[in-house]
């Protein structure tokens, strides 16, 4: 067996574990009886403290250190000996006490805020909480960083992306789309009550997997559940699972969140299965992982050409509902821009406030600025500046995201990224394949799907986000595209010309 070989077959064995791990948290999410919580954050840690030792075991450290001189290996297999490099180098910060310690934290902040959820109260919270925000600035001291804390914690989930680099780009959420949202705001509103009455769980079900099935999501390798957070698991290209929830009195609820994780899941599925385990085998940040999903459930799901196929059958399936409501009240009402509460539930176009303001919240909090016990007043007065409204309880407030719970400082930048990604990658496929909007019209995504296998998914890790969208665009993100695609829809449904 060549050293390659070995590396190759100990990385297996490494994912076999993590993925162990994924088993395990998504039955949490979808099964888990409330006895089990305790034992199960128990088995998670044991195998965390497994996966760790194995990773940074220091004949593995020298495997690598010999394949990082070895000039037989092919442009491929060289990128995945850097990658694992660099995030060795990471992990043998961390001692199997530290990643065990932080590992049960996550599993005692989770089941608190299912607690502070059910009381609709943030101070049952707030000591798990407070616990794991000071172990994750311990890891980013750790980790180490040259200008910000908050910096090593991006670095995890959008690798080489700083504060220095997000602050621009959100000072362009502040210069450009928050004047547009005020002239969107000074229009006349549109319609969308017809999707806040009663739509039959059972049937929205059934249309929400059949969307999914005709974007391409792979039911022989993937399946559905319903979870109080929609989201999307990956054990391998093989079983990527993703979850919906069902609102009887909102339509939207399931539709255009079976959309997004399908977006995320067809991502996954079109990673190569003979890269499992390896850099080349996963997706490249988290930002690209999210352009997927908005790209399929902004740009294609709700878009007027997506319902000129769909629509005629969602009516048939909800004659009382939508009998009377044309495509194009149905078109504009799906869009409707108005500030809300819940970040999951936001329009496309506020959903970037919700992010900057905990980018914003994130970052005092890493950098020691704000202490936990002030976290609330701050989220409630952020809300009240950029989007006008109060909030009025705990769980449509502080408590509506599950992230800090798994300990996920440094994500949410990643939703506003991946949205900018989107647009731009949506332009240069509307440019690449002719007649694409045609196509999804006539109900066929299934080009736009081959060119994402083609450009994005089939590549795993090859690239860095930010060398891929050159590649891709010929240039680096860029605010730009989101806006144009943003001012030609809206300018269009809010009559502002």
């Amino acid at each position: 067996m060549s050293k390659y070989d070995k590396y190759v077959a100990h990385m297996r064995k490494i994912a076999d574990v993590g993925h162990s791990i994924a088993v395990l948290s998504w039955d949490k999410e979808v099964n888990l009886p409330k006895n089990g919580a305790a034992i199960r954050g128990q088995q998670v840690s044991t195998l965390s403290g497994i996966s760790h030792e194995l990773f940074t075991r220091e004949s593995f450290g020298e495997l690598l250190n010999e394949l990082m001189t070895d000039e037989s290996l092919d442009a491929k297999q060289s990128k995945n000996v850097q990658v694992t490099q660099r995030e060795y180098d990471k992990a043998t910060k961390f001692d199997e006490a530290f990643v065990i310690q932080r590992s049960k934290l996550i599993s005692t902040a989770y089941h608190a805020w299912l607690t502070a959820q059910e009381a609709n109260d943030f101070s049952k919270y707030i000591p798990a909480l407070s616990d794991l925000v000071d172990i994750k600035r311990e890891e980013a001291g750790i980790l180490g960083y040259d200008d910000h804390p908050y910096d090593a914690l991006l670095d995890l989930y959008e690798p080489g992306s700083k504060v220095a680099t997000l602050d621009p780009l959100f000072e362009d959420v502040r210069n450009e789309l928050v004047p547009f949202i005020k002239k969107i705001r000074q229009a006349s509103q549109v319609d969308h009550s017809f999707l806040k009455q009663y739509y039959d769980k059972d049937k929205q079900w059934e249309f929400g997997l059949k969307l999914l099935r005709e974007m391409g999501y792979d039911f022989e390798s993937g399946r559905q559940d319903l979870s109080p957070h929609p989201f999307t698991i990956t054990f391998s290209s093989q079983d990527v699972r993703v979850t919906t929830r069902i609102d009887e009195h909102d339509f939207a609820n399931m539709c255009w969140s079976c959309i997004h994780e399908g977006g995320h899941a067809l991502y996954e599925q079109g990673t190569k299965i003979i890269d499992y385990g390896l850099p080349t085998g996963g997706a490249i940040s988290l930002g690209i992982h999210e352009s997927q999903s908005r790209l399929w459930e902004n740009h294609v799901g709700r878009s007027k050409e997506y319902w000129e196929h769909y629509y005629g059958e969602l009516q048939r399936l909800f004659p009382d509902n939508l009998g009377n409501v044309s495509l194009d009240q149905f078109y504009t009402g799906i869009n409707r821009v108005a500030p809300n509460f819940i970040r999951t539930e936001a329009d496309e176009l506020h959903y970037h406030f919700h992010v900057m303001i905990r980018y914003e919240l994130e970052k005092r909090l890493i950098n020691g600025d704000l202490p936990v016990n002030d976290l609330k007043h701050e989220w409630n007065s952020l809300y009240e500046k950029f989007l006008a409204v109060q909030i009025p309880d705990d769980n449509r407030g502080i408590l509506q995201d599950v992230h800090w719970a798994h300990g996920s400082f440094g994500y949410f930048p990643t939703y506003s990224i991946g949205s900018f990604y989107a647009a731009q990658f949506f332009s240069e496929a509307v440019h690449s394949i002719p007649d694409l909007k045609t196509k999804i019209s006539d109900g066929d995504t299934s080009e736009l799907l081959d060119w994402l296998r083609k450009n994005i998914h089939q590549h795993g890790r090859l690239y860095e986000a930010e060398e891929l969208c050159v590649k891709l665009t010929g240039e680096k993100l860029n605010f730009k595209y989101f806006m144009d695609y943003a001012k030609k829809k809206y300018n269009d449904i809010y009559n502002l010309n």
